[in-house]
């Protein structure tokens, strides 16, 4: 092979890996959107219509009935969803930036950080490096928002310049999970998964919970 038709291939195969970094992100955000409108019905629910622990526990059984084998709507995921809701609707800074991680990440960064500060280095931090959980884990109990902070004398720590971004990909559990994807899936399997899980299952939840 010349180093031309090399080039070439290379050229070729780098928009191929493009188009499946910008799949994972889209579906990625939808399901966090989606996340986020459940979280923000059950919190309203819970303020004003007398939901408690047993009616989101038969939420949950009702959405499992209505979508068998859809992972990541158990009882307990559901009440994440409230927390995650409640913790940055208001927060016209931070709202946006949860749809650019996994929902793993931030379930890391609600149960691992304490101010609005931490969130925000976190998750910039994760947007910009495509952290996965383990990296994320790492960095929450080695404490680098402190540290951090303490290089810089106290101020806001800012992200500091990192190195080259990684080839973006989510293999996120509750996002694989949400697909219904099995081991070992191809590229075929998830671009099929996609357009037919989106085409349903978003709509059919907003059924569920309107």
């Amino acid at each position: 092979m010349t180093n031309e038709l090399h080039h070439q291939f290379e050229e070729i195969a780098a928009l191929i890996k493009a188009a499946r970094s910008k799949a994972f992100y889209e579906v990625n955000r939808r399901v966090i959107e989606l996340y986020w409108e459940v979280g923000k019905r059950i919190s309203a629910r819970v303020a004003y219509g007398g939901w408690g622990k047993n009616v989101v526990t038969e939420l949950a059984d009702f959405i499992n009935i209505q979508a068998p084998a859809k992972a990541g709507f158990s009882a307990r995921n559901l009440w994440r969803m409230k927390q995650f809701y409640e913790t940055y609707k208001d927060n016209e800074f931070l709202s946006p930036l949860v749809t650019e991680i996994s929902w793993t990440n931030n379930l890391l960064i609600l149960s691992g950080t304490k101010s609005n500060e931490e969130k925000e280095f976190y998750l910039r931090l994760c947007k910009r490096e495509h952290y996965s959980k383990r990296e994320l884990e790492r960095q929450l109990s080695s404490g680098l928002f402190e540290r951090v902070a303490l290089s810089q004398k106290g101020n806001y720590p800012e992200i500091l310049p990192g190195k080259d971004l990684k080839a973006f990909g989510f293999r996120d559990a509750y996002l694989l999970d949400f697909l219904k994807l099995p081991e070992g899936h191809s590229e075929k399997d998830l671009r099929k998964s996609i357009l037919r899980d989106f085409k349903t299952s978003y709509s059919n939840l907003e059924k569920t919970l309107s």
